[in-house]
């Protein structure tokens, strides 16, 4: 074996322990989260940082949570604690300092090693079902601020010293929050899950010596790099804009056009985004934060290049992301209001960059995902009377939107919105019926839903749940009511989302996208997630997947017909139209 042909093979085995690392953590976080956002739907992610605050490895996370963030917010701890000491621990959930969102909170531990020295920071990030706001919900799209949000902001606080907790800290939460119990082991998870990174790291770096795991992480970031880079010089050489419409809201009554111009180098081998014309930041929660600001671009760029580069800090210098402060997708200052940061702007920004290359040629790019949080992802609360009135607030993930075509592949059926990336998990019917005093009455795809193209867009689905017993309160801020995930290349549009009551004498009525209703025993609420965009002309998709999709149930007979230009014989047989 060469001396590079050793190193290659210790690349990939320490790669494979890292990872592995990560792997336990997320474990430990799944396996012990009290909340069903965390223990059914998945919604956190865990990561490795360097000592320079650069973004070493994520595994099974969400993207816009990890991207860009972790580094961020481990630099920022060093502007409020310049000597980190074995033992503590920070809890982190601003904004301002690098965080995604005020409802992800995230647990810091510097792994310091037995000499004193900084050697890595372990990452545990998890959406929490109740984080303080002034209404029962993590997302606050009216919030003029966020006084008017409610969150409580921890600002990379040391919650542990010498492995205890910060009783002053903990006692606050659990006053300021409507389940504290619920928070509390939600905590103590995030706590098992970086202590438990923190000796994996520590062990390995005994086991291996602190200097080889300095090279390896050089060695690993040029890897990275190379990767990005021999993929960028496969993409067309261009500069081209699209923009993606938010729907229209009460902070932007005709809609907000988020624009992203895109670059490609070929010859220099870079990427860069410009998101610097779009609007300033709105007296909302849909402003972005630096770090969703800059991720919704990377995860739009990742879509767009195809599978098998490693998402951190040495493929991250390829890539060149522009923000300015006071804007929409940039960032902002205290107290500017991103309670919806993860999602709407966000989800609207990595789709007009993954569209914009698209546009560049053939291969490339890919078409809108369909949108989230229609009221299958609404926060619900309430009390269960099953349970002696016990109050309860979670948010439910059910069948969402799906993903948008690509070149070669039709859209991913679960992928919930293109931060998640099919990360987050759909909930169960039965474990949530015995967990919350609800039914679900129905769960479908929708037919004729997606968006058609060679390759199609995931179809959308119908969701339809109530109360029993008691009353249940729905908060949700539905994407693509009004602009739905658009196509590319000739592709077509996905469906659109909506919302409706039902009554208890079966009428049905129209709801807002965005809701706050209070459903009564014997009353279900309707969620129409979107479906995703298509890529390509749709009468270039081959014979036999129509006739799969048709098959499925997925389209009907006549869109084959009218859109595909397929039919079927009296046997069933498909062909082309004439």
């Amino acid at each position: 074996m060469t001396r590079k042909d050793s190193r290659g093979v210790a690349l990939a085995v320490i790669t494979t322990r890292i990872e592995a690392v990560i792997r336990k953590m997320v474990n430990t976080l799944y396996r012990t989260g009290r909340s069903g956002v965390i223990n059914t739907a998945n919604d956190f992610s865990c990561a490795i940082v360097t000592a320079g605050d650069e973004l070493l490895a994520s595994v099974e996370s969400l993207p816009i949570h990890v991207m860009s963030g972790p580094d961020l917010m481990a630099a920022s701890l060093r502007e409020f604690h310049p000597r980190f000491a074995a033992g503590d621990a920070f809890l982190h959930n601003s904004p301002y300092h690098g965080n995604s969102h005020a409802a992800d909170h995230t647990l810091l531990v510097p792994v310091v090693d037995a000499d004193g020295v900084h050697r890595f920071t372990v990452v545990a990030k998890a959406h929490q079902a109740d984080c303080g706001n002034a209404l029962p919900t993590t997302y606050m799209p009216a919030a003029s601020d966020v006084y008017e949000e409610g969150a409580l902001i921890f600002p990379g606080v040391r919650i542990q010293r010498d492995y205890a907790d910060c009783e002053d800290i903990v006692r606050m939460c659990r006053m300021r929050l409507r389940v504290p119990d619920q928070w509390w082991g939600d905590y103590l998870a995030l706590v098992g899950a970086a202590r438990v990174g923190e000796r994996g790291l520590l062990a390995l770096g005994e086991e291996l010596g602190w200097d080889a795991l300095e090279r390896y992480v050089a060695d690993w970031f040029d890897y990275s790099e190379a990767r990005m880079a021999e993929a960028i010089r496969g993409l067309p050489e261009g500069s081209v804009s699209a923009t993606s419409v938010l729907d229209p809201n009460p902070a932007a009554p005709d809609g907000l056009p988020i624009t992203a111009r895109v670059s490609v180098d070929p010859a220099e081998a870079r990427v860069t985004v410009d998101l610097r014309d779009n609007p300033d930041c709105v007296p909302s929660g849909l402003n972005l934060t630096e770090a969703t600001a800059r991720t919704s671009a990377m995860i739009g760029v990742f879509n767009s290049l195809g599978p098998g580069i490693p998402p951190n800090a040495g493929s991250f210098r390829r890539l060149r992301v522009l923000l300015r402060e006071n804007c929409v997708v940039g960032i902002p200052r205290h107290p500017t209001s991103c309670s919806l940061a993860t999602t709407g702007v966000a989800e609207r920004a990595a789709n007009a960059v993954q569209a914009a290359l698209a546009e560049l040629g053939e291969g490339v790019g890919m078409a809108e995902a369909g949108y989230v949080m229609p009221p299958c992802d609404a926060v619900i609360s309430g009390t269960d009377p099953r349970r002696g009135g016990e109050r309860f607030i979670n948010q439910i993930f059910f069948a969402s939107s799906g993903g948008g075509g690509a070149p070669v592949e039709d859209g991913v059926l679960c992928l919930g919105h293109v931060g998640a990336a099919g990360v987050v998990r759909r909930d169960g019917v039965e474990m949530n019926e015995l967990r919350f005093p609800i039914r679900i009455v129905a769960q479908r795809l929708l037919v004729d839903s997606e968006g058609a193209g060679r390759r199609r867009g995931s179809p959308g689905n119908y969701v339809e749940y109530g109360p029993v017993g008691t009353e249940l309160r729905v908060i949700y801020s539905a994407g693509g009511s009004a602009h739905p995930a658009a196509g590319v290349r000739g592709g077509g549009p996905g469906s659109r989302s909506r919302a409706m009551l039902r009554a208890r004498d079966g009428s049905v009525r129209e709801l807002p996208a965005d809701g706050d209703l209070v459903l009564r025993d014997g009353e279900t609420v309707i969620s129409l997630a979107c479906g995703g965009g298509g890529y390509g002309p749709p009468h270039e998709r081959e014979v036999e997947r129509v006739a799969h999709d048709v098959s499925e149930g997925w389209i009907s007979a006549e869109r084959a017909r009218q859109v595909y230009g397929v039919v079927f014989d009296a046997d069933g047989n498909p062909g082309r139209h004439p």
